[in-house]
């Protein structure tokens, strides 16, 4: 099935195990431990601090993560919510009395309490065969001793080169000699080096308790920023009840809210009625229906996500068939709809992960520090980048997304994980900010509908629809540009590759697992 108009690179196939991450150092490093006796827990923690010192833009100890979880690849899927909170101070009558009218993107505004570093340790104790130090020694080295910038993280750090600049501390560390580094070009970080260590010797207090919890709050508040020592010490994750639908015999389970990932499912739920597999996988009908299932899933995301903590979201009623079966008849094969809101689904930077290990012990695992460099606040001793998540925080009181004390934002970090028959079929992730549902739905129909492999699956054209736009990759033909133009839609070319995702396919009867990994990012996938 590999009709698509550029070259993709063959799946990685093994017997023992398979990691696919967006970059080759992280593969590497998770392949490492795999073969050191760690299972598939440690390699995703392994593989996501790596990532935290080579792919700085995209993610680090300042941002969250979240992982979806399978020992021995059957049975129910465990989720973890890794995300941080607004601090106790934020409150929206706060920031509407100091004028603002929404969370800055960047500053101390956008930073919610990282929940990356208490994930890390959390699942480890409970899921891992190794310590949190096995786990942070390659990041320590790659921090301390240097590593080789990679295309794709170049091209992504010169883009911010101007929000870098405006922090000292951060235009030190990551414009050295006033520029982004170049792909080929050596990068340390010293500071970063050094605050690993600390979290490697004490767990995470190390990171929320201490000399690095104070250099990153002194530095929040020294910016006018409503954090204290308290909300750091305070912070914590969850295990959650996954949120899961059924398309095509697979059962698909994303996190719930406040993670945007039951917008996947609504977008699967609704495109179940079309019968996808009779039509052409690269072709402007398929694609159409794609994009109105997805406009009409983020209308809802946007009307009823947030932190289920603070607001009741209506979950069941949105995954019922009677609610699927009112979006299924919204839809036009053959016209865009012009009822609906505008969408602002800005992309962002992030990291994916995804491992089976010889147990068939399954990890979907996902961290970010959403837009590149996050906040853009650096710690100035520890080197920690700050995520901008808070940025995500409405400031209307009535809304589910509302910003309040200890309230985590809308997130959209999902990652995501397939069974059928009560066994994981694969455990899979699109990164991309805003278009992770579109990825997500795009991998799992070309697969289950159109029986591509995950690597054809990864590889095949994709649009997205954006701002009243919708953006429409390279490889997509000009036949099928024609016919969604037909259909009203507006068509432009991204300026920026739509997502990167990777994936591990399980063969339960052959005994074989199959990994991908996007060529839109610099990674791969390894397994032996």
């Amino acid at each position: 099935m590999r009709d698509f108009q550029f070259p993709g690179r063959s799946p990685v196939r093994a017997t023992e195990a398979v990691a696919a991450t967006s970059h080759p150092l992280s593969t590497l490093a998770a392949i490492d431990m795999l073969r050191s006796g760690g299972n598939a827990m440690d390699a995703a923690v392994c593989a996501a601090a790596v990532q935290a010192v080579v792919e700085p833009q995209s993610t680090g100890i300042g941002g969250d993560c979240f992982v979806l979880y399978c020992p021995a690849g059957q049975g129910d899927v465990l989720a973890f919510n890794g995300s941080g909170r607004a601090p106790a101070k934020a409150t929206v009558d706060w920031y509407l009395e100091k004028g603002f009218d929404r969370i800055p993107l960047q500053g101390p505004h956008a930073v919610t309490v990282p929940g990356a570093v208490d994930a890390w340790t959390r699942l480890l104790e409970d899921h891992g065969r190794k310590g949190l130090a096995d786990a942070l020694a390659p990041a320590i080295h790659y921090a301390e001793n240097g590593y080789v910038v990679h295309d794709r993280v170049a091209f992504d750090w010169a883009e911010p080169e101007t929000d870098l600049s405006a922090d000292e501390h951060a235009a030190r560390i990551f414009l050295p000699g006033g520029k982004a580094p170049k792909a080929g070009d050596v990068h340390r970080q010293p500071e970063l080096a050094a605050t690993l260590r600390i979290i490697a010797r004490q767990g995470r207090a190390g990171f929320y308790e201490g000399a690095v919890a104070d250099d990153i709050v002194s530095r929040l508040n020294a910016l006018g920023g409503l954090h204290s020592l308290e909300d750091f010490a305070a912070t914590k994750g969850d295990y959650v009840a996954p949120v899961s639908t059924s398309y095509g015999g697979h059962d698909i389970h994303q996190m719930p809210p406040n993670n945007q990932g039951l917008t996947a499912l609504l977008m699967l739920n609704v495109l179940s009625g079309f019968k996808l597999g009779g039509l052409d996988p690269n072709g402007a009908e398929r694609l159409h229906l794609e994009i109105e299932a997805g406009r009409l899933a983020y209308r809802d995301r946007d009307r009823f996500v947030g932190d289920q903590e603070h607001v009741p979201v209506p979950v069941k009623q949105l995954l019922s068939a009677a609610y699927a079966d009112r979006l299924h008849a919204e839809i036009d094969r053959e016209r865009a709809m012009m009822h609906l809101p505008r969408l602002d689904l800005p992309g962002s930077d992030t990291v994916y992960i995804s491992i089976v290990d010889r147990d068939r012990n399954a990890v979907s695992f996902i961290n970010s520090t959403y837009y590149s460099f996050g906040s853009g606040v650096v710690g100035p001793k520890s080197g920690v980048v700050l995520q901008n998540r808070g940025t995500s925080f409405r400031l209307d009181p009535a809304h589910p997304n509302a910003i309040a004390p200890g309230k985590r934002p809308m997130h959209t970090i999902m990652p995501g994980m397939a069974t059928k028959n009560g066994r994981v079929v694969m455990p899979f992730g699109v990164m991309g900010g805003g278009y992770q549902p579109f990825g997500h739905v795009h991998l799992l129909t070309n697969m289950i509908d159109f029986g591509m492999d995950p690597q054809q699956a990864l590889d095949a054209p994709r649009v997205f629809y954006n701002d009243d736009i919708v953006e429409a990759e390279r490889s997509v033909s000009a036949e099928a540009v024609e016919g969604l133009r037909r259909r009203g839609h507006r068509i432009a070319e991204p300026h920026h590759p739509l997502g990167g995702g990777q994936a591990v396919l399980i063969d339960w009867e052959k005994g074989t697992l199959t990994g991908a990994s996007d060529p839109r990012k610099d990674g791969l996938a390894l397994g032996y």
